[in-house]
């Protein structure tokens, strides 16, 4: 039994969707290694190969590794032999020659394969093998009549025996979490993710070669603290068996790093893996790779110029050019960036100017005219962080630093000397993204135990994410801090700027998912029987426990049928799922409805659901509601969800309506 075959082509396989496919094609496979193991031909006995040169090499060398013929046929320079390794991803038996693809690393190139060349067994051994399998190749390069650069095998080894088929490639919208789960499958079958990954090795190894011009040290500070502090942010806590004490783990490099430039290091960074326990969305994820760095002797103006010639640089260097593309905006890295004040910026966008704003109860009163969300304890500090997040910072494209943040919500940064209100801090946006954080650090001791205190009382007030008193770093700055300049930035967010990338998920090799159970073979998730218990999705009734429930009356008014038809129900498939800004409540769906063009939703359910878990799902929609703004969002139908209370009780529980995958986008329900 051979898998696809079609005029003796084989290429890459749709992976099978039922477990009996699934089995059989494994079953082939295995017995075709089985039958080599016994014919003494066992692949995964092969330890090395001699690899020679990566395919993009062979091309871009072909006119010094080709034969050489003179105008009479004569060959005045044999080819040169070529040895290169990599995945079969195609092949065409034509009788006593075929051809093949092998892909590495760099790319791809076709093989020449003949049964003279190879021998009658090596022969049927090559015709044997699978799309998906590794080998060995020695030959040497010429080109076919159609001028495509190809390698003439004289040698042919498989190295290593694929049993699981691949699929022919990742489409539809269970496709995302597929190839999250999935990277290995993900890097072999799309060239443009693996082109991604080059390029946030290129920027990581472009920002040590920048900080390194410029004499700055690396070093490696401890992940596991038992204050996490220098970010607003709820820590990951975990336990210390060896020291039988509570740690956490770092959710910033900042204090450490400080404590280095007291020690006399002068200029030091950070390039390392950071945790924060909150959501994950687009530009989110719990894990992710922060850069710090920390300069004494200047300010957060050298950090300006510092952070503007470093993107620059970066932008130059992997994509070839200042002038960069992020989905449909051009963005002039070029330029100077601009420069505003946060009350600037607020002033240009809504006319209020917060320097003529002298209380925190007018404060108050002017985000209540707006119509945004605060909490009881914010002050005029917080409510200007609120206005700008609000109205400013989704129009920042090009690069512009963002000056002279409230003091309230910088708790780590020096005061402006003509308006101890602020401080000195900026903050760079490109394309409505903060990019970049950057202090005059403070270095004042017994200010920073004010601070401390202020955070401590927050966090006491029940603010997750405020920081506590370290008395150590407070003991290395009373010992003495010189005046120091310091910035903070997510790589993922940059490589996400530099790659074109839509989240933050394209950019992190093995992004933070939530846990499902044991996945099949085509990589769609099966859920374990403890996960069908918390779920309820599929899961036989008789498995759920309803005697708690309690359900609705029914409405005693009726509808006539043309009434109800005027309704349109449709299934959606949900593209993409984030949580909404400044929201607790709502979740913003980008949804497929069938008509080609994307569909926004929100709904307000993000306590009942984390984003990443309704990615892929397909839900039901009315579609023909008329468009309804909530925070500036203008959502465009409802999702429909079952609603239902417990008995003896006015809590109510939600679920949301999901149904088989198998339903395509834009179906209507009748």
């Amino acid at each position: 039994m051979e898998e696809k075959k079609n005029n003796n082509v084989q290429i890459g396989q749709q992976a099978p969707q039922t477990e009996e496919d699934i089995n059989k094609l494994n079953e082939v496979r295995r017995g075709k290694l089985k039958e080599l193991q016994e014919a003494g031909k066992d692949p995964f006995k092969i330890t090395t190969f001699d690899q020679t040169y990566h395919t993009q090499q062979v091309k871009d060398s072909f006119d010094d590794l080709a034969a050489i013929e003179d105008e009479e046929g004569n060959v005045t320079r044999e080819a040169t032999i070529v040895s290169i390794a990599g995945r079969m991803m195609f092949k065409r038996v034509m009788g006593k020659a075929s051809f093949a693809n092998l892909k590495d690393r760099d790319g791809s190139i076709q093989i020449y394969v003949t049964r003279n060349d190879l021998g009658e067994e090596a022969y049927a051994d090559f015709k044997h093998m699978d799309i998906g399998d590794i080998i060995g190749v020695k030959g040497f390069p010429f080109k076919t009549r159609t001028g495509e650069i190809t390698v003439h095998a004289k040698e042919l080894t498989l190295l290593s025996k694929s049993l699981t088929p691949l699929p022919e490639k990742f489409h539809g919208l269970t496709d995302p979490d597929m190839r999250y789960r999935q990277r290995y499958v993900d890097l072999i079958m799309n060239d443009d993710v693996k082109e991604t990954f080059k390029k946030r090795s290129q920027i990581i190894s472009g920002i040590r070669t920048f900080l390194a011009d410029r004499d700055f040290m690396e070093v490696e500070t401890p992940m596991l603290v038992s204050n996490a502090g220098g970010a607003a942010a709820r820590p990951f806590n975990t336990h210390y068996n060896a020291l039988d004490e509570d740690v956490k783990l770092r959710i910033s490099l900042e204090l450490y790093l400080k404590r280095l430039i007291i020690g006399g290091l002068e200029r030091v960074f950070e390039i390392g893996r950071v945790f924060r326990n909150e959501g994950i969305d687009t530009r989110h994820n719990p894990e992710f790779t922060l850069m710090e760095l920390y300069q004494a002797y200047t300010d957060y103006n050298g950090m300006m110029e510092l952070t503007e010639s470093m993107f620059r640089y970066l932008a130059e260097k992997v994509c070839g050019s200042t002038t960069i593309k992020y989905g449909e905006n051009e963005i002039d890295l070029g330029k100077p960036f601009r420069r505003l004040t946060m009350n600037e910026a607020i002033k240009e966008a809504t006319g209020i100017d917060f320097d003529t704003v002298a209380t925190d109860e007018d404060a108050k009163a002017l985000a209540a005219s707006k119509h945004l969300e605060f909490e009881d304890r914010f002050k005029k500090g917080d409510i200007v962080n609120l206005f700008f997040d609000e109205f400013c910072e989704d129009t920042m494209i090009q690069p512009t630093f963002i000056m002279d943040h409230p003091i309230e919500i910088s708790p780590l940064t020096k005061k402006k000397p003509d308006d101890p209100t602020k401080v000195e801090r900026f903050e760079l946006y490109i394309n409505g993204w903060e990019m970049c954080n950057a202090y005059s650090e403070l270095n004042d001791p017994i200010d920073q135990r004010e601070r401390f205190a202020a955070q401590d009382a927050l966090a006491a007030a029940g603010d997750e994410e405020a920081n506590h008193t370290d008395e150590d770093f407070l003991h290395a700055m009373e010992i003495g801090m010189p005046p120091t300049g310091g910035i903070g930035y997510g790589i993922d967010r940059l490589c996400m700027l530099l790659t074109d990338s839509a989240a933050i998920r394209d950019v992190i090799l093995f992004p933070t998912l939530k846990a499902v159970g044991k996945s099949n073979t085509t990589g769609h998730a099966e859920e374990s029987p403890a996960e069908e218990a918390k779920t309820g999705f599929f899961t036989p009734n008789e498995k759920i426990d309803f005697s708690n429930v309690k359900i609705e009356e029914y409405f005693e008014d009726q509808v006539d049928f043309d009434t109800f038809s005027k309704s349109d129900f449709r299934a959606v498939k949900a593209k993409d799922c984030v949580a909404v800004p400044k929201s607790k409540k709502l979740l913003q769906f980008t949804l497929d409805d069938g008509t080609g063009k994307d569909r926004t939703i929100l709904s307000g359910i993000h306590a009942l659901y984390e984003p990443e878990e309704l990615i892929g799902k397909t839900l039901i929609a009315i579609t023909n509601l008329p468009p309804r703004p909530m925070m500036g969002i203008e959502s465009c139908g409802m999702l429909l969800s079952a609603v239902n209370n417990l008995k003896d009780s006015e809590d109510e529980e939600l679920h949301l309506l999901m149904v088989d995958n198998h339903i395509p986008a834009g179906a209507k329900l009748y």
